[in-house]
């Protein structure tokens, strides 16, 4: 039988301590939001920003769009490591959670490669494809409620074989304990059965942070 490592803080910070190592900006932002209470739970995992760093780096992805961007820890830790011309396109709602992202984008020099669009991210999705703009890769972060438009506006933005990430796709674990179905566990269960059916990608759900589903455009 396969045995499952329930991965709890005590355990991420293990991983983190003995497999990379963060940027001070990236150290100072987790210490800002741990202070937010449970709203610090719109970051992601450190363990699926490396991955993410490591996804990027493999694939030599220049061109990111992120919809979700709460105080920009995500979006630093790809921008990062993403080459000198690449750039990030970060869509928010949030005015304050974007400025103090900003903030920390120009600590760390970042200003430049690190863009925040603010207003309904759907709107700006559409202004985004009406230009004609392609991005390598995009990650989807943001209300569970519009994840399903969110994924199909994003599959007309990303290149051929290139990545959507979603995150909290396993919704705490609660997406297969059957006693759970109030209304955000079953957005997500049917986001991830929407997933499932699309024959437009290749897609796997990997047990990072909150959940991370991956895609492949073909």
């Amino acid at each position: 039988m396969i045995k499952n490592l329930k991965i709890d803080e005590k355990l991420e910070k293990y991983i983190a301590d003995h497999s990379y190592k963060l940027h001070p900006i990236q150290k100072e932002i987790i210490n800002y939001n741990n202070k937010l209470g449970k709203i610090k739970k719109l970051q992601i995992s450190m363990t699926q920003a490396y991955f993410f760093q490591l996804l990027i780096k493999m694939n030599n992805i220049k061109k990111i769009l992120e919809i979700g961007t709460f105080t920009g820890f995500s979006a630093l830790s790809m921008g990062l490591v993403i080459p000198k011309t690449g750039k990030i396109t970060c869509l928010d709602l949030n005015k304050k959670t974007s400025d103090i992202a900003m903030n920390f984008f120009k600590k760390a020099n970042m200003e430049k490669k690190i863009k925040i669009i603010l207003g309904p991210a759907i709107n700006n999705l559409k202004k985004l494809q009406k230009e004609n703009k392609k991005f390598d890769m995009i990650f989807i972060d943001a209300d569970k409620e519009n994840y399903k438009k969110y994924f199909d506006k994003s599959l007309k933005l990303v290149k051929k074989n290139g990545y959507i990430l979603i995150d909290n796709v396993l919704w705490k674990g609660d997406v297969s304990d059957p006693d759970k179905n109030d209304r955000l566990t079953t957005l997500m269960r049917e986001f991830n059965s929407f997933i499932k059916r699309d024959d437009r990608i290749e897609k796997t759900i990997l047990p990072l942070g909150d959940g991370l589903t991956i895609c492949r455009k073909v």
